[in-house]
Parts: structure tokens; sequence; C-alpha cells
């Protein structure tokens, strides 16, 4: 008895320890300064494509509060430093490392960031030059301006890690033209340059040679107005040519992916692809047999709820059920094991097949938490 008191003790403070460690990182890691009437954010940790830790979280969401109560405060403006990412997700090596305890925290403080973006009263221009996946998507989408860049690549691959695409994807994605928000979150298809206004993603473009210029135009503007802030905006995605016939791969299989992603069933969709023979159809069987077949399920049924929810809070309260059960599950750390720890790419998923994924299953994913008080709560 007294070894299994010990050996529970070292557990709980070992997680305890990891959860200090994940919201006491350096401080430079997010830089928050007020310009003139612009507050801005810079995402600084480029060697980590900028990914979220609860340190950043915890330093973001109290500044967007803050200014959002500052009249003086006129537009919020989010990039990420460095060439190469705006934000590549969340941080989510350190979430698995944690376990439950971590999970816990960390999904509920992320979700209120994307909540209070989401309910911004003011203007919030994310500037979504390179990668933007995972929680990168929470802190852009959102907000009332997403503008890309030809380099821009955009992606929610979570269901390949035995998660599913959260931060209010089951908001935002639904939303999105036809049935591309199902398709780009079941296959984890990436979406690049221009595309990222095509499907949705973005609400304007700029020349990445011309982000720096946008970036000194929006801050030069004089307590602007909403009006202001999307002209100034609009002249640089007017003068944007650059990789326009380059980036327009979902032009040609917008009606493949209405047909084959319009079911409501994992089932249905798979058996319409085989159906459908052609070497499209087959490639996203081949990409659709390496994903979680838990996470699908539980995707595809996000996707159903979420176009029906009222208002981003109620879906991420639905997600963060969603992320508490997960984290009692296996697949998660297995995909995270297999993709970026061992990187063997070589998930052995539990059940692997879609057919044994139980709808009773899929179910408990969605129920009310056992206890009320570790429900998520949205103001």
């Amino acid at each position: 008895m007294f070894r299994r008191c010990t050996a529970r003790l070292k557990i709980i403070l070992t997680q305890l320890n990891m959860t200090t460690k994940l919201s006491t990182a350096a401080n430079n890691d997010v830089l928050l300064e007020t310009i003139g009437t612009t507050g801005v954010i810079t995402l600084n940790r480029p060697k980590a494509l900028n990914a979220l830790n609860l340190s950043m979280i915890r330093q973001i969401y109290p500044k967007l509060v803050e200014w959002d109560e500052n009249k003086d405060i006129k537009l919020v403006i989010i990039k990420g430093s460095g060439e190469k990412a705006f934000c590549a997700g969340g941080d989510i090596r350190a979430v698995t490392d944690g376990g439950p305890p971590v999970g816990k925290i960390f999904f509920k403080e992320e979700y209120i960031l994307n909540n209070e973006i989401g309910t911004l009263k003011t203007p919030y221009v994310a500037l979504i030059h390179g990668i933007i996946m995972g929680g990168g998507v929470g802190l852009s989408v959102h907000g009332t301006y997403r503008v890309a860049t030809e380099k821009t690549l955009f992606a929610m691959p979570e269901t390949g890690i035995g998660l599913f695409p959260d931060v209010g994807g089951g908001w935002f994605l639904p939303r999105l033209s036809g049935q591309i928000g199902a398709f780009l979150s079941l296959t984890g298809t990436r979406v690049f340059g221009h595309d990222a206004k095509r499907v949705g993603v973005a609400t304007h473009m700029v020349d990445s040679s011309q982000m720096g210029e946008l970036e000194k135009s929006l801050l030069n503007l004089k307590n602007p107005e909403v009006e202001d802030i999307e002209n100034s905006i609009t002249q640089y995605d007017n003068k944007c040519k650059e990789g326009i016939d380059k980036t327009a791969a979902f032009s040609s299989i917008l009606d493949d992916i209405n047909n084959h992603f319009s079911y409501d069933t994992m089932e249905e969709i798979l058996q319409s692809l085989e159906s459908a023979k052609t070497d499209w159809a087959s490639k996203q069987l081949q990409t659709l047999k390496k994903m979680s077949p838990t996470s699908m399920k539980i995707t595809l049924r996000l996707l159903r709820e979420g176009i029906k929810m009222s208002s981003l809070s109620k879906d991420l309260q639905m997600e963060y059920r969603i992320t508490q059960r997960i984290m009692l599950d296996k697949d998660f750390y297995e995909g995270v094991r297999a993709v970026l720890v061992d990187k063997d790419q070589n998930p052995k998923w539990k059940p692997q097949s879609i057919e044994d994924v139980t709808e009773e299953k899929v179910n408990h994913f969605f129920s009310p938490l056992e206890d009320p008080l570790d429900e998520l709560v949205l103001t």
C-alpha cells in the first residue's frame, strides 16, 4: 500500500511540475506591444515554428481583454516571428507528456482564449504568413480578418495524431463552402497560398514581400474605423498577383469533395470513395486509412453538430468535453508517439477499423462530463 501511494505521489508531482513548466516558459515567447492605437501580438518562438504553449496563452488572454476594454485601442494585429510559420499548432507533445491534468488546464485556457478572439469587439487582423495549423488556426480564424500570402500553408492534420480539429474547428470548418471543411479535417489536406482565400480560410491576400508594408500602413492609421482598416487591407489584396494561378488546386476537385464528403457517416464516405474508382478517390482512401478511425468518427460528428450550434462558445464547450475524453483514450498518445516522438509514422490505432468504432463509444466523447464543475464555462 505504501509503495502504491508513493508511486502515485510521484506521478502527481511530475504532472504538477509539467504544468508549472508549461506556464513559466520564457517570457519572450510572445511579445505584446501597444503602438499608437494598435495592440500588436508577436508569437516569438521561430525555432519551434511559433507553437503555442500555456505561457503564451496566459500572456495573450489578459492583454486582449485589457485592449478590448480600452477605448483608445482601435485595432489588434497578431503575427508570427520568422519566415516559416505564423503558428504551427499547440505544444501537443507537452500536453501528452503531462497527461490528463495538463490536458485539463491547457485545453480549457486555450479555448477561453479562442472564445475571446471570437467575441472581440476590437477589429482583429491575423497576418497568417507561412505555416498555420492547429492552435494557430484558433488564434486566427475567429478574428475579423485573416491575411494570407503565397507562402501560407494551412492544415488541420489532427486525425493523423488521434485528436480532432479543435480550437473552434467545429464552428469554423462546417461553415466553409460545401463540404470543404469535412474534407480538410478528415484528410488533413494542406491548403497553399491563394487557395487559402478561395476556400475561406483567409479573407485577404498580400504578396509576402509587401506584408511588412501592410502592417506599417495599418499601424499608421490614426483612430481608424472598421472601414479604414478594411480599405487598407483591400488595397494590398487588390495588388496581390503572385502565385494566383499556381495554387488553384481546389478549383478542379470541389465537385468531388462535395459528392463524396456530404454523408453523415464515415462508412458512407468510404463506400462512396471506393465506388468512384478514380485516382483522386483512391488517393483519399489511402489517406483516410492512415488516420485514427476513432478521430475520424469524432471529427465528422463534430462538424455535423457544429453547424447546428448557435455560437462559437457552445462549440468550444462541446470540444472541451471531447478533449477530456481523448486525454483518457489511447489513440492521442499513440499518434503523438508515432508522428512527433519516435517519428516512425506508423501508429497502432485502437480500434483499427471504422467498423469497430461503435456509436456508443463516439457518444461518450460528446456526453456531459461526470463532474459538472469540470465543464468549460465561457462568459
